[in-house]
């Protein structure tokens, strides 16, 4: 299909709907992106990107961009809390793909996406309240009566999708039981843990401590992942909260956690969503997180989201209608993502959930759909 006259509105300027705007704009499309905020603004912490997701940028010419931000890993490291050896492993696809996988901050990723984007084509400030599906074609409406009418509409804007709820799941999101606290330190802060560019998860009954270097910045991604009954979406801790997560481990981690300024501290709960049953209409779809979102245990979130904009974009030049693309990019790609989100859900061992959830499991530890 030739898709050079296809009016697409994507809505979400995070991972997904900057890579799904790259890659139909290098197509032909007339793409826009609908963004809710009024400012790209990306917190958190490191993520790696697959050589899978590096081939992709390859081929849309961005590759570059990427590698200018980020640091080159060979392989990721599984230790006890207090540091002994449990596995050492590659990264998967390096030899299928000649790439290597790349971490990087979050923010630098956000950044150098929408920078190889026209400025015109990200419209900030746009807040959706409703999607219209008109069949061939559907209406999107914002706050303050902005009306927007497009051949295909793609979902990209993440776990409380607004076009998700109103059209394919109105289920919401799923507590995992657990909370992410995380924060980016200098690599002088980090007591000598990081001496290369590889990852290193280190785990402790009830918590993980995840430390991702970005030497390309001097600095490392430090995570706590710890299970918790509180629900609420931003929780409020306190330093003694933290450090009672790291009793037992390394006293380095322990120390790294003593040093951290609580102000620069990302604190969320942790949700995902169960599987959506279908993810398009004629002329709406749904990829990232808004079709997806899972837990962050196999760092798979943001490659995920990437891999779905190539495979729309693949799916609309091999399809001869936008009806038959979506049928086939959600025929490729749901399979893959319904088992990532099912093994990112196995996070924790029984006797550590009870520790937390007497008699009952978390979300990470049901099947999906309970």
């Amino acid at each position: 299909m030739d898709i050079k006259d296809l009016r697409i509105a994507v809505v979400g300027a995070g991972y997904g709907g900057a890579a799904a705007a790259k890659a139909l704009s290098l197509q032909g499309a007339d793409v826009t992106v609908y963004e809710q905020a009024s400012q790209i603004r990306e917190v958190g912490a490191g993520i790696g990107l697959r050589p899978s997701t590096m081939d992709r940028f390859r081929r849309w010419g961005i590759a570059g961009a990427i590698a200018k931000v980020s640091s080159p890993s060979d392989y990721f490291e599984i230790l006890t809390a207090t540091a002994e050896p449990i596995m050492k492993e590659s990264w998967p696809e390096i030899d299928a793909y000649g790439l290597k996988t790349h971490l990087i901050h979050r923010g630098d990723f956000i950044e150098a996406l929408l920078g190889v984007l026209p400025d015109c084509m990200v419209r900030l400030g746009r807040k959706l309240e409703a999607v219209i599906d008109r069949g061939a074609e559907s209406t999107l409406l914002f706050a303050g009566g902005e009306k927007v009418t497009a051949d295909l509409v793609v979902g990209a804007d993440g776990i409380r999708s607004v076009v998700r709820e109103q059209l394919f799941d109105d289920r919401g999101p799923v507590f995992s039981g657990e909370h992410a606290y995380r924060a980016v330190i200098d690599t002088d802060s980090a007591y000598g843990m990081c001496v290369d560019d590889n990852l290193r998860m280190y785990i402790g009954r009830g918590t993980k401590v995840y430390l991702l270097p970005l030497r390309h910045r001097g600095q490392v991604s430090f995570d706590i992942t710890a299970l918790c009954p509180d629900p609420t979406w931003a929780p409020r801790v306190t330093r003694d909260d933290l450090l009672a997560t790291v009793e037992g481990f390394d006293d380095r981690i322990v120390a790294i956690t003593r040093d951290l300024d609580m102000t620069t501290v990302n604190v969320r709960a942790v949700y995902d969503i169960d599987p959506v049953d279908t993810w398009h209409t004629d002329s709406v779809v749904l990829i990232g997180d808004a079709a997806h979102s899972m837990l962050h245990h196999q760092g798979q979130g943001a490659n995920s989201a990437i891999m779905d904009a190539g495979a729309l974009a693949d799916a609309l030049s091999e399809a001869a209608t936008v009806k038959e693309a979506l049928a086939l990019f959600q025929a490729t790609r749901k399979p893959v993502t319904d088992e990532l989100q099912r093994i990112s859900r196995q996070g924790w061992i029984a006797d550590e959930v009870n520790d937390v959830f007497p008699g009952q499991k978390p979300a990470s530890q049901q099947p999906a759909g309970a």
